[in-house]
């Protein structure tokens, strides 16, 4: 059985629009790359004819799994989730009880998760951690440096 993703509307358009690049501009650089060797002669021996075609069977899987992806993709509207407790899309502030150091993070797809904007993957020992919890509440989790203790100062949307 699949797993359904749920998604903002911008990581679905930017999956959407990656999958549309491929489908017409890859392919037709791909093609390109492919009718160039082929113009150099023997294909036995044409190293660079190989490459283009190795070149396109790794495009086609990227196009194969990106499909795979939008099946399986489900649209939240976060106009109409709850904010008593954290959820996927939820933007939780945390507070480290051992340093007092504060963060805010926004529980997102895999696809969507990046650090430096603030974004990680529902799927992260720390979002793990943090689902289903309400502001107030502290959970210890398990990270790749040890336990750490985090209290949830806000939920929002």
């Amino acid at each position: 059985m699949t797993e359904v993703t749920y998604y903002t509307q911008d990581g679905l358009d930017k999956l959407k629009e990656e999958l549309q690049y491929l489908k017409t501009t890859g392919r037709q650089l791909i093609s390109k790359a492919i009718a160039e060797a082929r113009d150099k002669g023997d294909l036995s021996e044409n190293a660079e004819y190989d490459a283009a075609k190795e070149a396109q069977g790794l495009h086609e899987a990227k196009i194969s799994k990106l499909q795979g992806t939008l099946s399986t993709a489900r649209l939240i509207d976060e106009s109409k989730l709850d904010t008593s407790k954290v959820l996927a899309l939820s933007i939780v502030k945390i507070k480290n009880v051992k340093n007092g150091a504060t963060m805010s993070y926004q529980l997102v797809a895999e696809s969507e998760a990046d650090l430096k904007t603030g974004k990680i993957s529902v799927k992260s020992p720390i979002a793990k951690g943090l689902l289903g919890k309400s502001v107030g509440d502290t959970t210890e989790i398990e990270v790749p440096a040890g336990k750490m203790e985090f209290e949830i100062l806000e939920i929002s949307r």
